[in-house]
């Protein structure tokens, strides 16, 4: 049984684990915040508008020899920077308000709401893309501010409640939204702000069938206040929810990833973890097959884990640990486990 990791990696060194994507799936073109959120088939240059010129704590990088990624869950890279090495600073991002184009494109779409995902009037199909392009700059990026989106929101809501909900469900050409973004960037005062709203749609599936709340594995929640935010998402969301491209499920993630702190939380939120992926394989088979005793024990210590499903192969989680003398630990555990199982007729 090949180790899965699902195309995902945990990009950058040190504590952090931005998530970091490479390739492409599916057949469809790849995309970042950086490069192309927001942006409609007319392929506008981004990099003109007001707001970047207004904006001193945005990136200006517009680097078109470097395409950062999702693969199967269209995430994004760390390490922007505004020239070779350099990274850029943000010292003033929260004097940043919104432009006259995008109020003024607010103003017109919100008199068209919620209706306006179906008009063919170019002057509106406009103004949303303003609208597009603006909010992906200023929410989605690796060092956006939480001052600056708040602002953004703040402005945006007194116009109509439909339109504060079709901006902080903008999804980009790859269906990822604000959400995926600061999820993947480990941003969770702006994943609060988004949730915070009401409207958000945490179960929103991009292109590869990947919510935020499956991807919540693999961020960093590295103080109380983060992992407040992510038990709120997981709260919210369908922690069950299976990827189009491989059936992989946020556990299976968090498993893959040595997540110990996510998968406690996803078992405590209803994860299922006897889901299985495409290929039949469970939560379980992936840490046995990593042979990480400390996840196996976790797993098997759920009341509903059944440790003798087999995937499409027929494989079990024993016979996958067997084939290694390393595992004796981990067999010990598994067989402990069938054997309880058995004597009270499970």
């Amino acid at each position: 049984m090949k180790k899965k990791d699902y195309g995902f990696r945990a990009g950058g060194n040190g504590t952090k684990k931005n998530l970091q994507f490479v390739g492409v799936n599916g057949g469809y073109e790849t995309t970042s915040s950086e490069e192309t959120s927001g942006e409609d088939s007319s392929q506008e240059d981004l990099s003109d508008s007001e707001t970047e010129k207004k904006c001193e704590g945005l990136e200006h990088r517009r680097d078109k020899d470097t395409h950062p990624s999702y693969e199967a869950g269209q995430g994004v890279t760390e390490g922007q920077t505004s020239g070779p090495g350099e990274e850029v600073s943000h010292p003033k991002a929260e004097r940043c308000k919104p432009s006259e184009e995008f109020l003024n494109a607010c103003q017109a779409l919100s008199q068209h709401l919620p209706e306006i995902r179906t008009t063919a009037d170019q002057l509106l199909r406009q103004s949303l893309n303003t609208i597009s392009q603006e909010w992906f700059r200023v929410s989605s990026r690796k060092l956006s501010s939480p001052a600056v989106v708040a602002a953004y929101l703040l402005e945006v809501q007194p116009h109509s409640p439909h339109l504060l909900k079709l901006l902080v469900n903008l999804a980009d050409r790859s269906g990822n939204t604000a959400l995926h973004y600061s999820v993947s960037h480990s941003n969770f005062a702006i994943v609060k702000l988004l949730l915070d709203t009401g409207v958000c749609n945490v179960d929103h599936q991009n292109k590869a069938g990947y919510t935020a709340v499956m991807i919540t594995p693999l961020a960093s929640a590295e103080t109380k206040e983060d992992m407040a935010v992510v038990w709120k998402l997981l709260r919210e969301g369908n922690v069950n929810i299976q990827a189009t491209q491989g059936g992989q499920t946020a556990l299976m993630l968090g498993v893959s990833h040595d997540r110990e702190d996510m998968i406690q939380a996803l078992l405590s939120c209803q994860a299922d973890v006897n889901l299985q992926d495409h290929d039949g394989s469970t939560a379980l088979m992936l840490a046995c097959h990593q042979g990480n005793a400390d996840l196996v024990r976790l797993l098997l210590a759920h009341p509903a884990c059944d440790s003798g499903l087999t995937d499409k192969a027929g494989h079990t989680a024993l016979s996958i640990v067997l084939k290694s003398p390393a595992h004796v630990e981990i067999a010990e555990l598994l067989q402990a486990h069938a054997e309880q199982g058995r004597s009270l007729g499970l």
